[in-house]
C-alpha cells in the first residue's frame, strides 16, 4: 500500500476517505420564511449517551447553512434501504425537495420524514468549524426506529449492509478430505442446492392443486405475456430445463386454465379467467414462501442476496428475451 504524504491530492484524499462505510442520513430543519430545509449528509455520528448528543457536518459553501446555523431545531433520518431516490433527490440542488413527500408531526417545526431506520429530533447545542465545514451538534429530544434495513454509502455509491456470522458457516458438519475439489463453497453447488429446496418448498404448496412447477412457470409467463405460440412459451421456460409440449397445454386446456386459438399451423395460448385466477394464487404462494424464508434471513441480507443474483444473472445471461418487454 504506498502512504500519500503532506501535499496530498484533496480527490485522492476524498477517495481513501469515502472507503469508511456510513449510513445515509437526510438532515430537515426549518427556515425562517417558514419554508422546509433539507439536505443528505454521510457525516452523522454519535457524541454521548448522557447526556444525548449526536453531530453532522455541513459544508461552508452549502445554500442551506444559514438556516442550519441559525435555527435552533433540526431532524435526523436515518435513511431506509427503500428510500435511495429520496436520499438523491436530496443531494441535488434546484428542485422542491419536499414535493408529494409525506411527513409526521415532530416536536418541533423542523419536517419529520416518514419510513427511515431511526429518526433523532434533535436542538442545536454547539456549532463549531472544522477546516471548510461547520460542526452540528445536537441535543436529542426524541428518537425512534424500525426493523427496516439501513441503506449505506460506500466508495462514492449506495451499499447494502449484510450481516457477517461471528462464526465461520458451514453446511457440513464433516469437512471434506483435503484430496476432495468438490466443496461446499462451490458457487454452482450453492446456487443449485438452494433452488431446489426453495423449490421444494414451493413443490409442498402447490402440490394441493394437482399441478407441478411446470404448469406454475407457464401460468406465470402467460399472465405476463398472454397469447403466445409453442415457441414463444418455449424461449421463456426452456432456461428451466422443463420443454412446453402441445400435450402438457392440451392438458391445461381440460383443466380450463389455457384457452387454445388459432389453426393447427399457427396455435396461440391464451389464459382463461380461471387460469389467471389460479396463477395469481401461484404467486400468492410464492410470495408466502419468500417471505418466510425473509423473515428468517432479515431483510437487510434478503435485498443484498437480490442483487447479488440479479447481477450474477446479468453475467451469466446468455440471452434470454425479456418477459416484461412491451410487444
Amino acid at each position: 500500500m504506498a502512504t500519500q504524504q503532506i501535499g496530498f491530492d484533496p480527490q485522492a484524499f476524498r477517495a481513501a476517505l469515502g472507503t469508511f462505510t456510513t449510513g445515509v442520513t437526510i438532515i430537515t430543519s426549518q427556515g425562517e420564511d417558514g419554508a422546509p430545509v433539507g439536505i443528505t449528509a454521510n457525516s452523522f455520528n454519535s457524541v454521548s449517551l448522557n447526556p444525548p448528543l449526536v453531530l453532522w457536518s455541513l459544508s461552508k459553501q452549502a445554500r442551506s447553512l444559514p438556516v442550519f446555523s441559525n435555527g435552533k431545531h433540526w431532524n435526523v433520518h436515518v435513511l431506509s434501504i427503500e428510500q435511495e431516490k429520496l436520499s438523491s433527490r436530496f443531494a441535488t440542488q434546484g428542485e422542491d425537495k419536499f414535493a408529494e413527500v409525506e411527513l409526521d408531526n415532530g416536536i418541533s417545526d423542523a419536517p419529520l420524514l416518514q419510513d427511515c431506520t431511526a429518526r433523532f429530533q434533535c436542538r442545536t447545542a454547539f456549532q463549531y468549524e472544522g477546516g471548510d465545514h461547520v460542526i452540528f451538534v445536537g441535543e436529542v429530544l426524541a428518537f425512534d426506529h424500525s426493523d427496516r434495513a439501513p441503506l449505506a454509502f460506500q466508495s462514492g455509491q449506495y451499499a447494502l449492509a449484510t450481516r457477517k456470522p461471528r462464526s465461520e458457516l458451514r453446511l457440513a458438519t464433516t469437512p471434506p478430505p483435503p484430496e476432495c475439489s468438490y466443496t461446499e463453497d462451490l458457487l454452482g453447488y450453492l446456487l443449485g442446492r438452494s433452488h431446489y429446496q426453495v423449490l421444494n418448498l414451493l413443490r409442498q404448496l402447490l402440490s394441493n392443486q394437482q399441478l407441478d412447477e411446470q404448469a406454475f412457470f407457464v401460468l406465470a409467463v402467460l399472465s405476463i405475456r398472454d397469447n403466445l405460440s409453442l415457441d414463444e412459451l418455449n424461449t421463456f421456460v426452456s432456461y428451466t430445463g422443463h420443454v412446453v409440449t402441445l400435450a402438457g397445454m392440451r392438458f391445461l386446456e381440460r383443466q380450463g386454465l389455457v384457452a387454445i386459438e388459432g389453426n393447427a399451423a399457427q396455435l396461440r395460448f391464451v389464459l382463461t379467467a380461471n387460469g389467471r385466477e389460479l396463477s395469481l394464487q401461484q404467486v400468492a404462494l410464492a410470495k408466502v414462501v419468500e417471505e418466510d424464508l425473509i423473515g428468517k434471513l432479515g431483510e437487510a441480507d434478503a435485498q443484498a442476496l437480490k442483487v447479488l443474483l440479479k447481477r450474477l444473472i446479468v453475467v451469466s445471461d446468455p440471452g434470454l428475451p425479456d418477459l416484461w418487454a412491451p410487444r
